[in-house]
């Protein structure tokens, strides 16, 4: 069956496969994605039930949260080309696997080193399995159904991320506020149990893979890569354990190590040796605006729940529970509209996003007006119109920028494109979060709760805004080079006639 699948389903260079396989296949892709990144934000509401059962000291608590992003962020596009290279089907069950057994490892640790280190492991495996979802899309989808499964997969990143703290608040408010935290991670036991089973049934294989070499794989682009992601995160993920300036230098470290990767990469492309990132994606307007964009995007959007998380539980004393309701808004809205946003990309094109990110900045605008009308515990129910207009706008950005990015990606290069991108949603998320959090915490030395909550608003939304200028690039280059293209065929069309 799975043979079969793969067969029919490498789509990219005619029309799109008639086997209805695809689609289930496409569902185990979006739950296992689901599981990934619901883990990135699941844990917020959870720490002060990490800190209460294991005793955890803070230095080890910030390392339970962005251990996870460190590592899922460093795999991600080797990840993507060992899926490409090895099999896409054999790389998604292995990620998965050591996902589960990681979360297990999670919820049975007895010490705040055992959590800490099964976390970083467990972010390891995301990095490794979420590649090759936007991969096995490329793979099995085409034109008009592509963007539908980008849709989906839009609508899985969006309500994962906001459902993330509802979800914990749940679990914790019916297994009790010490123990609770372990069904966070147990929770995603059975889920892996049944979604191995079905990927090996269902997922198509990699027409293009075959057995590899390990010198095959770059391992010296693999290192310095690894090396650069990793300067330029961990001062942004230790920003508030880190005093001072000096981690700063660290950025400094990252811009020459990705220079060195760039430069090895530009001499494996001219000794015919297969890159871990080929650097010609980049001569693609699409692909590298789009991932700028994406960048700025994140930075903004994963910001506000990790402050949105910290105003209601610690400022107005809300318990998880509530405070993952409150949220709640915001992932309806995202989920309500990545499928249509993945309907209508093929119409608009990248002006759909545009729409998004203008709703996006207005709802996060009005959020900070409303909890500045209505201060204290009342805030939480008039922050749910704002939102959810945000969350309404947030589904028109992701999916259709998945599929408008990887457009012009060949299928063979599907995965580490799709790990590129996510990339640069991991360090988005990584700068958005050190550098939201640093006003909110600066200011909540001088003020009430709400007022750095709003100061926090506002970097956030600013940005949102950074991405709208990016899109509105975009918009404009396009339009550009199609009268340009109208203006050379106009040219052209009287030296053609008779």
């Amino acid at each position: 069956m799975a043979e079969r699948t793969g067969d029919q389903a490498t789509g990219a260079s005619g029309p799109g496969p008639s086997d209805p396989m695809r689609w289930r296949a496409l569902g185990v892709c979006l739950v296992a994605g689901f599981m990934t990144l619901l883990d990135v934000s699941i844990v917020n509401v959870a720490l002060p039930s990490i800190k209460a059962g294991l005793n955890t000291p803070e230095s080890d608590l910030q390392w339970v949260l962005s251990g996870y992003a460190l590592t899922f962020g460093l795999v991600l596009i080797p990840g993507g080309r060992l899926g490409d290279a090895r099999g896409r089907r054999a790389v998604f069950m292995t990620g998965l696997a050591l996902f589960t057994l990681a979360s297990a490892a999670c919820g049975a640790a007895q010490s705040s080193t055992w959590l800490v280190v099964a976390r970083l492991i467990q972010g390891a495996a995301g990095g490794l399995l979420s590649p090759q979802i936007s991969a096995l899309i490329q793979q099995m989808f085409s034109g008009r159904e592509r963007g539908r499964a980008f849709g989906m997969f839009g609508t899985v990143v969006g309500i994962s991320t906001a459902v993330g703290p509802l979800l914990g608040g749940v679990l914790i408010q019916f297994a009790g506020a010490e123990e609770g935290w372990r069904w966070v991670f147990y929770v995603n036991l059975p889920i892996g149990a049944v979604c191995l089973v079905l990927a090996h049934r269902l997922l198509p294989d990699t027409p293009s893979a075959g057995r590899v070499r390990p010198r095959d794989l770059d391992p010296l682009g693999v290192l310095l890569l690894g090396a650069g992601v990793l300067s330029l995160l961990l001062p942004f993920v230790q920003a508030q354990q880190w005093p001072g300036n000096t981690k700063w230098l660290l950025v400094v470290l990252a811009a020459l190590l990705l220079a060195a990767f760039v430069g090895w990469e530009s001499r494996c492309s001219r000794r015919r040796v297969q890159p871990v990132l080929d650097l010609t994606l980049f001569r693609f307007r699409s692909f590298w605006l789009g991932c700028l964009m994406i960048l700025m995007y994140f930075a903004g959007f994963t910001s506000i729940f990790f402050i949105t998380t910290l105003y209601l539980q610690s400022g107005l004393h809300y318990s998880a529970l509530e405070a993952g309701l409150a949220i709640t808004p915001f992932a309806l809205g995202a989920g309500g509209s990545a499928g249509i946003g993945g309907r209508l990309v093929n119409r608009f094109g990248r002006p759909l996003i545009v729409v998004g990110l203008v709703m996006v900045a207005l709802g996060l605008g009005l959020t900070a007006m409303a909890v500045h009308l209505v201060p204290g515990r009342g805030a939480g129910l008039a922050m749910a119109a704002p939102l959810l207009l945000a969350g309404l706008g947030s589904g028109l950005v992701i999916a259709p920028n998945q599929t408008l990015t990887l457009s012009e990606v060949p299928v063979h290069n599907a995965g580490s494109a799709g790990g590129t991108l996510q990339t640069s949603q991991r360090v988005g998320s990584a700068i958005g979060i050190a550098a939201v959090g640093s006003v909110f915490f600066s200011r909540l030395g001088r003020d009430d709760w709400a007022p750095a909550y709003d100061h926090g608003l506002v970097v956030s939304t600013a940005f949102v805004l950074a991405g709208l200028i990016v899109a509105l690039a975009d918009v404009l280059a396009g339009r550009r080079g199609r009268r340009r293209q109208e203006k050379a065929e106009a040219t052209d069309q009287p030296r053609s006639s008779p």
